[in-house]
């Protein structure tokens, strides 16, 4: 018979995750094709059809490591403080990289990369900012906004004037490229909004104003 548990046994007595796990190789794994992805879509100032394909397939596995590497995270309490830093911001170097490399090559407007990577960045320091009120989870919103961005770049990577109705698709790229650069805009305010309700209403906010009123109140 299995003995009952007792404070200091059983779950709660169980070590943290080790930094060491399949999780956080993965993410490691999408840190390592970030000059890969760059460096592909740079060769021949990318008028080279094949290295436009390899780009487009590299990021697209880059993404998929993305979403599995989370799943496995929640699913096996593989999260870690190591996956929780390093995540993010795998994430966001291989964005900037796939919008700063299609712009060197001229198919994205700098200031679109601009708008996008200034968005991006400030949120992932501003998750950091407010980590000691507590952690921010990704939204709906922000789940679509990825969808869009991983769409469009992966379109906008493959040599689509090689495609007989390539001119066509470009177009179409271009239009969910402006609906990308809404959305991200949109639920980049959202979450400075969440951010600084956060700060205002989370426990430590809370202890914060007793501590002061107790002070206020001291003779």
């Amino acid at each position: 018979m299995t003995p009952p548990l007792t404070p200091g046994r059983g779950a709660e007595a169980l070590p943290p995750p080790s930094p060491w796990n399949i999780a956080n190789a993965l993410t490691m794994f999408r840190v390592v094709l970030v000059p890969v992805v760059g460096w592909l879509l740079l060769v021949e100032g990318g008028e080279n059809p094949l290295y436009r394909y390899l780009a487009a397939a590299t990021f697209a596995i880059a993404m998929i490591t993305d979403r599995i590497d989370g799943n496995l995270a929640r699913s096996r309490g593989l999260i870690t403080k190591f996956g929780q830093i390093v995540d993010p911001i795998a994430d966001k170097a291989l964005m900037t990289m796939a919008f700063v490399g299609l712009s060197m090559i001229g198919v994205v407007w700098w200031w679109v990369t601009a708008l996008v990577l200034i968005r991006e960045w400030g949120v992932t320091l501003l998750r950091f900012v407010v980590i000691r009120h507590g952690v921010m989870p990704a939204g709906r919103g922000g789940k679509v906004k990825v969808a869009l961005q991983t769409g469009v770049i992966i379109a906008l990577t493959l040599p689509l004037w090689t495609w007989p109705l390539g001119q066509v698709i470009l177009w179409v790229a271009y239009a969910v490229l402006a609906v990308t650069v809404a959305v991200t805009l949109i639920t980049g305010y959202e979450i400075l909004r969440d951010a600084l309700r956060l700060r205002q209403t989370s426990e430590r906010a809370e202890r914060k104003r007793a501590a002061r009123a107790v002070r206020r109140r001291r003779p």
